[in-house]
């Protein structure tokens, strides 16, 4: 098997999950469990590196943590949030080892469930930027975010709530109630959560539509790339 380096810590709540999910699955498929190595960044600097635009920084910050991953033996490595792919395609140019991007694995499962238009729920700057849209958009998928002040909110309880695990059942019935319209609005195929602690709060029972988890669609894709031959 692949010896997998998992940039973690962005935030911590995804990391658990990611390293107990792909464990989990790969100990049930060949009664053995992975190699990992796991890096632990600071979602609170990431979060002030894109909130300040400085995407120099943030290359360099987790540039620094892939090639510890590397030294450490790692073979394979990701990202465990989706926010830092915001810098994915100068960090993966000088990376010595593969990253696996969570916009692929997610651009990929739209298609081929054949959505033509998605409901994008993640961070400030994973709504309001443009590497998530451009990844769809390769696959001829539209993009459509909340308003500017719900995506403050959704922005603001993922940063002080979700990173830290605290689950809040007013936050819930508001975060639904802000996908629920967008999908009605625009007619969206799907609702993407798009950061990797909405999973924690959010469903496809709570929303009643399909609900596209990048996370889980990731943890996929990387138990197929550690079992490859």
């Amino acid at each position: 098997m692949k010896k997998l380096g998992l940039i973690g810590g962005i935030g911590p709540e995804s990391t658990i999950v990611y390293y107990r999910a792909i464990t989990s699955e790969i100990q049930k498929l060949t009664g053995e469990f992975p190699e990992l190595a796991i890096e632990s960044l600071s979602v609170y600097k990431v979060l002030d590196y894109c909130k300040n635009e400085d995407y120099d920084g943030l290359a360099a910050y987790l540039l620094e943590g892939i090639n510890h991953l590397a030294s450490a033996g790692a073979d394979v490595a990701c990202f465990t949030g989706i926010t830092v792919h915001i810098v994915y395609d100068e960090v993966a140019k000088k990376s010595p080892i593969p990253i696996i991007s969570m916009l692929d694995s997610a651009s990929v499962y739209a298609q081929m469930h054949h959505f033509k238009k998605v409901a994008l729920l993640g961070t400030y700057a994973t709504m309001s930027g443009t590497f998530f849209q451009n990844s769809f958009k390769h696959y001829g998928i539209e993009v459509v975010t909340p308003i500017e002040a719900d995506m403050n909110y959704i922005n603001e309880k993922i940063s002080t709530e979700l990173e830290v695990g605290v689950i809040n059942e007013e936050t819930r019935k508001r975060l639904a109630t802000i996908a629920k319209k967008l999908v009605k609005d625009t007619k969206a195929d799907a609702v993407v959560l798009g950061c990797t602690e909405l999973p924690l709060i959010l469903n496809q029972r709570l929303l009643s539509c399909p609900c596209m988890d990048v996370m889980q669609i990731h943890i996929a894709k990387l138990i197929q790339i550690i079992l490859e031959r």
